[in-house]
């Protein structure tokens, strides 16, 4: 499921189109009814496997059933062949797939029972959206009859079973794009989709379907309610796509459809796209008809100014860690004693919001005091308590945001005063002891504290005209424990510390935002004890280790300032 394995699968649907002449858009091709299902390719992809053997034992026909799963055929017709005659008419392959490690055992327990048992690695829905699985393990029991001789399986789980090097082979990860609530930036939402040549309607048609339950209350979809005309369209690097819409729909909504389309088509491997409404181009004044994503470079997830650059603490003042120089006014010169901080930022990369925790300066005598002003500037206590959160910001907006004592999310905005954020059930899941919002400001990511340590939970941000709230906090990497801090690489992608198994030391890890491709990373001349770390899109990652900051650079860790010895510091960080 690489990016050049992707590449190759659209290579191969632009091939195909070309041969078949498809160039032209039809003007009155019917309606296209959105479907449910992720329909495999309509021509045979790949290699189809090998019916069931005469005589093949219960062990061998389960085998062969997981393993003709991963036939990207329509309708399996192979699979179904070791199905007992009702099973085979009967059997939906439409309902997801769950998908199970390599080394799966089948196990004949009693005559025409086969127990098969695997470590799960989660499903995907109807809809292509994964879920990591949890600690529990696959197991499921196959009953098996005998039909003219020979063991069929009467009772096949709905959907499709399949093993993880085939999924990996059969499925692309996509991402379909939908906007944030200030319609500034958009939201990758991953999907899992069957390769093929009919790759690219499945992912309009899951986009104008809406987006993943987790995430639909964080996001606004300007497609809702448009259906295809026809089927999208390639000719060279330009998809074309023809829709209809309800007749109340506005510009303003065709024009952010029309970026929601560009940026999932073009991160998909087309270069442009063409967006026609019953058969015409847009009517949107200064929207050209053929789009490409530099018409929509406001809308990147992951922009990042260029000019914001890391900084970090040392012996509580404010720095940068281009230079190792302090920070310009009192928190560069240490005034407020701080252990951590976060700025914001505005489109052009000027520095704005700049809040800190203090355990050591507090005006009120709490254990712990959140300042705030402007960078640069005079900070003043906003709110004390026992302990914060490092803080954090997002691009959208100018605002930070932290946990006081564990449970308590905050948000504060430049010029405002603090506000708690709803976040029902974080209690219930432990203490927090890390909290990042995402590049766009929708998603956060959280490191609770559990009875085995530190986990690692994603939610979404929820902004209505009455409150903000923080919702679905799913687990995304239970395989982790003693997780100690969380960054976001990209809007889609997160980089953790956490202690692999069996050891005590943590190492960084980087992780998709729905779990998949948990990856250790490289620790090569990183020091032992490693306490933070920051990530941003498009920038190296920094972790502070032996109270020294390092940064990744091709795969090794060096000093970020070449030539020259470690900086002494910690709580590394971003401006976002």
């Amino acid at each position: 499921m690489t990016a050049p394995r992707r590449c190759a699968a659209l290579l191969s649907l632009l091939a195909v189109l070309l041969l078949a002449g498809c160039s032209t858009v039809p003007s009155s091709s019917p309606t296209v009814r959105i479907t449910q299902v992720a329909q495999p390719p309509s021509g045979d992809v790949g290699v189809e496997p090998f019916g069931p053997v005469a005589g093949a034992t219960p062990e061998e026909v389960v085998r062969g059933f997981i393993e003709a799963s991963a036939s990207p055929a329509r309708n399996h017709p192979v699979a179904r062949q070791y199905l007992a005659a009702g099973a085979a008419e009967s059997w939906s392959d439409a309902d997801g797939v769950t998908i199970i490690s390599r080394d799966y055992a089948a196990v004949r327990t009693q005559p025409g029972t086969v127990e098969v048992t695997a470590s799960q690695v989660g499903t995907v829905d109807r809809r292509g959206v994964f879920t990591i699985a949890g600690d529990e393990p696959y197991n499921r029991s196959f009953t098996l009859v005998e039909e003219d001789g020979e063991w069929r399986i009467t009772d096949p789980p709905p959907g499709l079973v399949m093993l993880q090097p085939d999924f990996e082979r059969t499925y692309d990860q996509l991402d379909a794009f939908f906007l944030d609530p200030t319609r500034s930036r958009v939201v990758p939402d991953p999907r899992y989709l069957v390769s093929g040549d009919a790759q690219l309607n499945l992912l309009v048609e899951r986009l104008i379907a809406g987006p993943a339950p987790t995430l639909a209350a964080g996001v606004e979809n300007p497609l809702a309610g448009a259906e295809l005309r026809s089927a999208v369209e390639v000719s060279g690097q330009t998809a074309t796509v023809d829709l209809t819409w309800p007749d109340q729909v506005t510009d303003t909504t065709l024009e952010a459809a029309a970026g929601q389309l560009v940026w999932t088509l073009v991160r998909a491997g087309l270069g442009a796209v063409e967006v026609l409404r019953d058969g015409q181009p847009l009517d949107v004044a200064d929207l050209p008809v053929t789009q490409t994503i530099d018409d929509w470079v406001r809308l990147d997830p992951d922009y990042a100014p260029a000019d914001a650059v890391g900084h970090y603490l040392a012996d509580g003042a404010l720095r940068r860690a281009t230079d190792g120089e302090p920070a310009p006014g009192p928190a560069g010169e240490g005034v407020y004693g701080l252990q951590s901080a976060a700025i914001t930022t505005d489109r052009e990369g000027a520095l704005g919001l700049t809040a800190g925790v203090s355990t050591t300066v507090s005006p009120t005598g709490a254990p712990a005091t959140l300042f705030a002003g402007p960078y640069g500037g005079e900070m003043a206590p906003v709110l004390g308590g026992p302990g914060f959160t490092p803080p954090t910001s997002a691009g959208p907006r100018a605002e930070v945001w932290t946990v006081r004592d564990g449970t308590e999310v905050v948000r504060l905005a430049a010029g405002g005063a603090p506000q708690t954020v709803s976040a029902t059930t974080l209690a219930g899941l432990g203490r927090a002891t890390a909290f990042e919002l995402s590049p766009d400001g929708v998603r956060a990511a959280v490191v609770i504290q559990g009875p085995d340590g530190g986990r690692l939970y994603v939610g979404t941000v929820v902004r209505d005209e009455e409150a903000v709230s923080v919702r679905d906090l799913r687990s995304i990497a239970p395989s982790l424990r003693q997780v100690t801090d969380v960054a976001w690489r990209s809007a889609d992608a997160l980089v953790v510390l956490a202690a692999a198994a069996g050891e005590e030391r943590a190492v960084p890890w980087s992780v998709d935002v729905d779990g998949w491709a948990l990856t250790q990373l490289a620790t090569a001349g990183l020091p032992g004890d490693r306490t933070g770390l920051a990530a941003a899109p498009g920038r190296p990652l920094l972790v502070s280790a032996d109270g020294t900051i390092w940064q990744l650079v091709s795969g090794t860790w060096v000093t970020p300032i070449r030539s020259a010895g470690p900086l002494a510091g910690a709580a590394p960080f971003y401006p976002l």
